[in-house]
């Protein structure tokens, strides 16, 4: 076995990287659109972060930290009054900037402000910008940037690992050989779109003394198409199909305690016009259902079993380090508080954490 002449150690002792508590700054899905209407508040957990998300009477989304500043009550059991949220405890109400605006009991206000989050929807879900302000657009399909989409969500899962580890998947080269039996070696090209996300592109033919690969050929122009698009570590598009028509599916996943993977998946297509347009996109996504079953599920089991560590990287391993090395360098955010991790400042405290430890084994 060839393997890549790499500092391979620092693929297997990241700093973010299949980190149970760490994971990168940026946009991450919360619940679907439909489940939340006009006039409704919800709670909601997100990377170890409690929150109250309400839709006000104009359909705008606010989102807050979910306690009351008086005594702490959530304030998703309150309810929507305008365009503001009042707290059932005690009936304070709040602005959608979040500022205290009545207190009943005072006949007047306090100068507080709770806690907002920058709030939006795409592909027919509620999305939160885990950082002070959003620095890129929500996650979207590369070839479908320009255009309006119809969307369908389907199903929610969770894996039992990393969200960074179920993502290297789909950019998994050799398995696509072992596991889907495709008879085809892909070789994947980098693109940076931005900061926070990375394109993979095959650009391999080949194939030729496969029966499967000769019928399909006739419909691809160039290489077989079979695009990724990560986002954040944790959200992957991915584009594949004939050239005439392409399949549009994305998995967004956020990390949860322990270091477990939840997800949905989203099928994607160009909105067409009209009524046989509306027809045709319906069918159209149900064929990128079926091919998303397809590559699932060869691969559902390793992820409820895998005890993921990346001893030996190989040749075909390639656009996995690049994916790591994307991960490595984008802005790390603690579980729970969300606040900046502080690289410099996490060695010195596990250095004195470590001369604590060896202290008490000596007196030991």
């Amino acid at each position: 076995m060839k393997t890549v002449e790499n500092k391979i150690n620092s693929y297997r002792y990241t700093q973010i990287f299949n980190h149970p508590r760490r994971f990168i700054e940026g946009w991450y899905w919360v619940i679907p659109s439909k489940r939340l209407r006009k006039g409704k508040v919800k709670a909601v957990s997100l990377l170890g972060r409690e929150l109250a998300i309400y839709r006000n009477i104009d359909g705008k989304l606010v989102c807050f930290d979910a306690y009351c500043p008086h005594m702490g009550a959530h304030l998703a059991e309150g309810k929507v009054e305008g365009e503001g949220l009042r707290c059932l405890f005690h009936n304070w109400k709040f602005d959608s900037q979040g500022n205290c605006v009545d207190v009943p009991c005072l006949g007047t206000t306090f100068p507080l402000k709770l806690k907002t989050w920058s709030v939006d929807e795409k592909y027919g879900m509620i999305w939160i910008w885990t950082g002070e302000t959003p620095l890129q657009p929500l996650p979207f399909v590369p070839e479908l940037e320009n255009f309006e989409c119809d969307s369908v969500i389907t199903s929610e899962f969770i894996k039992n690992c990393h969200p960074n580890v179920v993502m290297i998947n789909a950019i998994d080269a050799h398995h696509f050989n072992t596991v889907h039996n495709l008879p085809l070696e892909i070789v994947f090209r980098k693109q940076q779109l931005n900061e926070n996300a990375i394109l993979f592109n095959n650009i391999t033919r080949g194939g030729q003394d496969s029966f499967l690969m000769r019928l399909i050929r006739p419909f691809y122009k160039k290489a077989v198409t079979y695009n990724m698009c990560y986002w954040y570590g944790s959200i992957g598009t991915v584009t594949l199909g004939p050239d005439f028509l392409h399949f549009h599916i994305m998995f967004a996943l956020r990390l949860l305690e322990g270091g477990k993977a939840e997800g949905q998946t989203v099928l994607i297509t160009k909105k067409r016009k009209g009524i046989f347009g509306w027809l045709f996109n319906r069918i159209v996504l149900w064929l990128t259902k079926l091919v998303g079953n397809y590559f699932a599920k060869g691969d559902t089991q390793i992820f409820q079993t895998i005890n993921f560590d990346f001893k030996t990287p190989t040749k075909a391993d390639n656009a996995i380090l690049q994916f790591i090395q994307n991960v490595e360098r984008q802005k790390a955010l603690r579980w729970g508080s969300w606040e900046p991790v502080d690289e410099e400042a996490e060695k010195q405290r596990q250095k004195k954490a470590e001369m604590v430890e060896s202290k008490g084994e000596a007196n030991d």
